[in-house]
């Protein structure tokens, strides 16, 4: 082994100058030849180690065991042996599981360690369990071996673009994301706005409209409303892409250096191929996915930011081959790379180099991919193998599902309603016609417009009348009709509930109260289809780590030797002392420990327990100080700062520092602890990284005296099996098995305290052992076919016959006001259910300090081996308690909890992956959902992202409950889309979690204020605009049927055509975008206080068939009022129909707009602009349109207005049409209130308790 360059860098980047790293582009910038540097290379066989994240006990990586307890042992047992026939078996049996479990929900096993790169291409498979509900799930995408018969390697020449372009047809860098072209626009356009089946309804009124027999309205007049929905959506859209376009252009047309003709020179991205030699400089981004050939570190490392994919900001390490390095520094430039196919899985790449007849193998740590950034390095050189939209950043670009609102599809079950009820109308003014027109079939000649002849002046004169029968006149009867009544259908309710959502959408976003100043992240709303189903939400489930806790890991407690430490309560800061910064506080016992000559089984218990706290992860040291090269000066911990993609790695490295065991330097080949004041290099001889299936990482190290040992951590389950049981000797036996027991202890106590918990182990290898783990190492590191089975398979080798060294317990604390909004969900009567990958005794310890278990809860425990023993579990609890089964209590709920024949204790239910993994694939779903629904609270513990998604379908799929997922990290992302709303926690764990959600937040606190006043408020704003919507136009259709009946059944209207235009679109509208976005009916102050509240959104009163039906019967009588009341007034009058058209125009304005008065809430300037503008702007409207003299009722508006008959006439429409409302209104509030009632009479006379405080200035809407 040779001496490398040191990992640990300054935060400017290196010893050079940082203005030299910013190199702009320019036409050359130097031949490949010169890049060669004259420092030595690592030449270690294992440096090819991969970066991958290593969580080793985060939800995020924990999974249900593959086998039972007893199985587990036997495994155990045969890693003991080094017979090669284990190893067939092995690989045979995990190849078939794997292949079995990859479409299961439970069966995220082998995917577990990168959840994220399964969970972004969401794909929905709902045919996979025909007996499951037909609601489509969101299921992993499968990643399948590119190298199979099915699917060849790709080749890709090095820096010989032609031939690797010529042979394979690979597209280009240039990316789009737009939708349209100026060519494809207005089709697609209008192809995607027609999805919509109002639309289509519409455009068919309109042609019909243009039909000489059918033409009710003028031409033009019908064809507005649609055309100007049309228009508006088409602006929108365009806009939009526009912008996808501009972005679009930005980057394709970046430049990145290219190798050409010996040189680099400028390129822009959009003309970069597969195959060709990328050079970037730091904190330059990069153009497509490359495969490192070298960079400016003499040992071929280069640190990546991914935030820009991820969203992550911890550095990560890339590395170059020492084969490719050497290719740079030789200056050749050629040679094969056979890889994988292009897919979205962003942590992983298989593929293999052939250098000058040497097969190199190439992982995850030898690729960076496009969109992230270089940071820390000078320079990198790559070769392109993945570019444009083959890039594993633009397949994971994927749309999330789309979602509808409940109250959507309760409106279009309406919308059949009045469909039906508009073809009854339109049937009843046929039928009406045909019978006229039968009984007066003789005497047409002498009625007017049924005369044979035109009677008239001019070139009409004379002329015959087109009569076409009596079946053909009924029936273009029906069809007028429905042109006239076509508001029936209200086409505006699309529009104002798109304006009305934004308009909320931007209170939401703008509500300081949900702003996070901690990340500096405010309240998102992504997606402007769901706002209302905030106040519906009965069920949340929540992950823990990062949502409900902090995810800013501290180390508190360890076990060592069988002995506790950092619990007493005499914990000092003794680093002080020496000068050096204090990250955490140190147990003064064992640094007395820590500080006696390595004598002793305890003492070198301790020294290994913190060696492998400091060498057995992936974390980099990078300098805070860039004056001091920590290196050699390593004085304080503060000056160096630990970068790792797992909070849990980092806060283990930082105790061992604070300990001093500080880890000062990585390389590909080595690394330097700096130990109590002495420098030790360890030489990295191979990494295996954490996966799910073996649920431990190992690094196999050199000491400086040649002794090579194996330092392991892993989760509890999993070390617990490996370790050494019996030696021979009955002393050591005997206290070994006092200090696993001890351990064991300690383990137990770190859960019920809510701990996260890791068991650290190692090993001396001998020379035999030692070999055949080389030799299996070398051999699945470079094999192209199940590469990550075989080395499971080389881990096995020396993961076996471990010592005990002791235990970690590491604190997640939880976030600030947790318990406080859990407790008021639950008061609102919504179910809170947590979904975690943590142990059951640390899910329990949680739930205990966030309010959500209580110690009078009855706790039902789940932990299955098997489908039997699931099954009698189950069967069991549901007996002893008197739950009642699904096919009696499935719809015996409307609003509250199932009722059961237990004595009224709440119940509790905890249940472990491993159970899922059997319950949820048999047909036992229908078992754990009685008892689930019947339980307070649920908690799932050791559960996959996968197994999360079908919790939350269980109940989904089962009831019409609506439900709220709320995450952090890519594993949530499945049960965020599966869910009917979807919440992301900007966290620690990146962006995806807020990628695929529909609201995002910094906080879980937030929660209760987005749902308990946003989502009421929604919900109430909402509910009302649908039925005001709906009246609103049925009162006009059905004032218009009544003139109907008394014409003879014709088609005629007493109505100009733009005022039956303008009535939805001018008249009326403004008023209920208005109202849809600030009415208020109480204070957030009164919300938060009264939680309960809340449950009216559960128990539909803002919106229900009732509701519906009592409003169509208001509609009713208000339409009769409207029309008789100036049809009895002006019946032995002369009065013309456009006069009467008038004032019905007028009333029916005025009548609607006062019902709206009626019922807000809220009263502000911009709500009496809006109402009494609307009808303002409906007198200048009409006088306009009067002075028109090319109109038919030109002048009417003057002649009318100068009559106070006119006047009285809609006075008293106004007081009789909605005199009922009102009388209802008051006899109801008066002797049946509503709880919104009574608290907004409480709120009014202000009789709230104090403790709501005074009324905040800045109070949102």
């Amino acid at each position: 082994m040779t001496t490398g360059e040191p990992l640990l860098l300054s935060s400017s980047g290196s010893v050079d100058s940082p203005s030299k790293k910013q190199a702009p582009a320019r036409p050359s910038v130097g031949s490949l030849g010169c890049l060669c540097t004259t420092d030595s290379f690592s030449s270690s066989l294992y440096e090819d180690c991969e970066t991958a994240s290593v969580n080793l006990v985060d939800e995020r990586e924990t999974e249900p065991a593959l086998f039972h307890e007893s199985d587990v042992s036997r495994v155990a047992e045969r890693f003991q042996s080094a017979d090669s026939q284990f190893f067939h078996r092995l690989s045979v049996e995990c190849s078939q599981k794997e292949r079995q479990r990859r479409v299961s929900w439970g069966g995220g096993m082998e995917m577990q360690h990168s959840p994220s790169s399964r969970e972004i291409g969401m794909v929905s498979s709902s045919h996979e369990m025909p007996n499951r509900s037909q609601r489509v799930r969101n299921k992993s995408s499968q990643f399948e071996d590119p190298f199979s018969s099915e699917h060849e390697p790709r080749l890709i020449y090095i820096n010989d673009p032609n031939r690797t372009n010529d042979r394979y047809e690979f597209t280009g860098n240039e990316i789009r994301t737009s939708k349209y072209t100026l060519i494809t626009f207005l089709p697609k356009n209008l192809f995607i706005q027609f999805h919509r089946l109002a639309y289509v309804y519409f455009l068919v009124i309109a042609a019909l409209n243009q039909l000489p027999p059918l033409a009710v309205f003028g031409r033009t007049a019908s064809l507005f409303p649609l055309l100007f929905v049309l228009f508006v959506t088409a602006i929108k859209d365009g806009y939009e892409d526009w912008r996808r376009h501009r972005s679009d252009r930005n980057e394709n047309n970046r430049e990145a250096l290219v190798l050409q003709h010996g040189d680099f020179r400028s390129k822009k991205w959009k003309n970069i191929c597969a195959g060709e030699i990328v050079k970037i400089h730091a904190n330059e981004t990069m153009p497509c996915d490359m495969v490192l050939l070298g960079t400016s570190d003499p040992n071929g490392i280069a640190y990546i930011q991914t935030m820009n994919l991820d969203g992550e900001s911890n550095l990560k390490t890339r590395y170059a081959r020492q084969e490719t390095t050497s290719m740079i520094c030789d200056g050749s430039d050629s040679g094969l790379i056979k890889c994988e196919q292009p897919n979205r899985n962003i942590y992983e790449f298989t593929a293999t180099m052939e250098l000058n007849s040497q097969r190199v193998p190439l992982g995850q740590s030898n690729i960076v991919l496009r969109g992230c950034q270089l940071k820390n390095t000078e320079w990198i050189i790559g070769v392109v193998v993945y570019a444009g939209q083959e890039t594993k950043a633009m397949l994971n670009s994927t749309i999330s599902p789309s979602k509808s609102s409940n109250l959507e599809s309760y409106m279009n079950r309406e919308t059949l309603w009045l469909s039906a009820f508009l073809l009854i109308t339109c049937s009843v003014v046929a039928a009406g016609m045909g019978v006229w027109l039968f009984k007066n079939s003789k005497n047409l000649d002498a009625l007017p417009y049924y005369r044979r002849k035109y009677f008239t002046f001019g070139r009409e004169n004379r002329k015959d009348f087109k009569f076409y029968g009596i079946a053909l006149e009924t029936f273009f009867s029906f069809l007028s009709s429905v042109i006239i009544f076509q508001i029936m259908i209200p086409i505006s309710l699309y529009i104002t509930m798109e304006l009305v959502r934004v308009g909320q959408s931007y209170f939401m976003i703008g509500d300081t109260q949900m702003y996070d100043s901690s990340s500096g992240s405010r309240f998102q709303c992504r997606s402007l289809n769901i706002n209302e189903d905030l106040g519906q939400i009965r069920y949340i489930f929540s992950d823990k780590t990062g949502t409900l806790t902090q995810n800013k890991m501290e180390f508190q407690q360890a076990s060592i030797y069988g002995k506790n430490y950092g619990s007493s309560l005499q914990v000092t800061k003794l680093l002080k002392q020496s000068g050096r910064k204090p990250k955490i506080n140190v147990d003064s016992a064992l640094m007395v420990l820590l500080n006696q000559p390595l004598i002793g089984e305890e003492r070198l218990a301790a020294h290994d327990f913190f060696l492998t706290l400091a060498a057995c992860n992936t974390v980099i040291p990078v300098s805070t100080e860039s004056s001091h090269d920590l290196t050699n000066e390593v004085d304080e911990i503060g000056a160096i700062d630990y970068q790792g993609e797992s909070p849990d790695e980092q806060a283990l490295v930082t105790a061992a520092a604070a300990y001093g065991y500080t880890l000062v330097e990585r390389t590909t080949g080595h690394i330097v602890i700096n130990v109590l004041g002495e420098r030790l290099r360890l030489d990295v001889l191979g990494l295996h990284e954490f996966d799910s299936v073996r649920k431990r990482m190992s690094v196999v190290v050199r000491f400086p005296d040649n002794n090579v040992k194996v330092l392991v951590k892993g989760a509890d389950t999993s070390m617990l099996t490996i370790l050494k049981v019996d030696v021979g000797d009955d002393l050591y036996d005997l206290l070994h098995a006092k200090i696993r027991e001890a351990t064991e202890n300690h383990l137990s106590g770190y859960s019920s305290e809510g701990l996260r918990t890791l068991v650290i182990g190692s090993k001396n290898l001998t020379d035999a052992e030692f070999s055949e783990w080389q030799e299996r190492y070398e051999e699945a590191s470079t094999s192209m076919h199940e590469r990550s089975a075989k080395l499971r398979q080389a881990a096995g080798l020396v993961e076996c016959n471990l010592t005990l060294l002791g235990a970690t317990g590491i604190e997640d604390k939880l976030q600030d006001g947790v318990p406080e909004a859990i407790e008021s969900l639950r008061q609102a009567g919504i179910k809170v259910w947590v979904l975690t990958g943590d142990k059951q005794e640390t899910a329990i310890s949680i739930g205990l300090s966030c309010r959500l278990l209580t110690q009078s809860m009855h706790k039902i425990i789940i932990n299955g081996s098997s489908e039997d023993e699931c099954k009698c579990l189950l069967a069991e609890a549901k007996a002893k308690f008197g739950i009642k089964s699904a096919e009696f209590g499935r719809h015996s709920q409307e609003y509250g909890e199932k009722v059961t024949n237990f004595d009224g204790t709440e119940l509790a239910l905890i249940i472990d992956g491993s159970s899922l993994v059997y319950i949820l694939e048999k047909d036992l779903e229908s078992e754990l959902f009685d008892l689930a629904t019947s339980c307070k609270v649920v908690i799932c513990c050791r559960v996959a992202p996968l197994q999360k998604a079908g919790i939350v379908d269980l109940i989904k799929s089962r009831t019409s409950d609506m439900t709220l997922a709320i995450g952090d990290g890519a594993n949530d992302v499945s049960m965020i889309q599966m869910a009917d709303v979807g919440v992301g926690i900007c966290g620690q764990e990146g962006r995806q979690a807020v990628m695929a959600s529909d609201f995002a937040m910094g906080q879980f606190r937030f929660l209760k204020r987005l749902l308990l006043v946003h989502g009421h408020w929604n919900y109430q704003r909402i509910a009302y605009m649908i039925l005001y919507n709906f009246y609103r136009n049925a009162v006009f259709v059905l004032m218009l049927f009544w003139y109907i009946l008394h014409t003879a059944y014709s088609a005629t209207l007493a109505l100009t055509d733009w005022s039956s235009v303008f009535y939805s679109l001018i008249y009326t509208s403004v008023p209920t975008v208005v109202v849809g976005i600030l009415d208020k009916d109480l204070s957030h102050n009164t919300l938060l206080y009264y939680p309960r509240l809340y449950e009216a959104g559960l128990r539909n009163e803002g919106y229900n068939l009732t509701l519906f039906w009592i409003t169509m019967l208001d509609t009713l009588w208000q339409s009769l009022v409207l029309f008789y009341v100036p049809f009895f007034t002006y019946s032995i009058s002369t009065m013309d129909i456009w006069s009467m058209g008038s004032l019905w125009t007028i009333a029916v304005v005025i009548i609607v707009n006062i019902h709206l008065a009626m019922d807000i809430r809220r009263w502000v300037l911009i709500t009496h602009l809006a109402v009494w503008g609307s009808i303002a702007a409906t007198f200048l409207c009409m006088v306009l349109i009067d002075s028109i003299p090319i109109f038919p009722n030109y002048g009417t508006i003057y002649n009318m207005a100068a009559s106070r008959t006119y006047w009285l006439s809609v006075c008293l429409i106004i007081v009789l049409g909605l005199l009922p409302r009102f009388l209802c209104k008051v006899i109801y509030q008066t002797f049946w209130p509503s709880d919104i009632q009574i608290a907004r009479e409480a709120e009014l006379l202000k009789k709230l308790p104090r403790q709501l405080g005074p009324r905040p200035a800045s109070d949102i809407s």
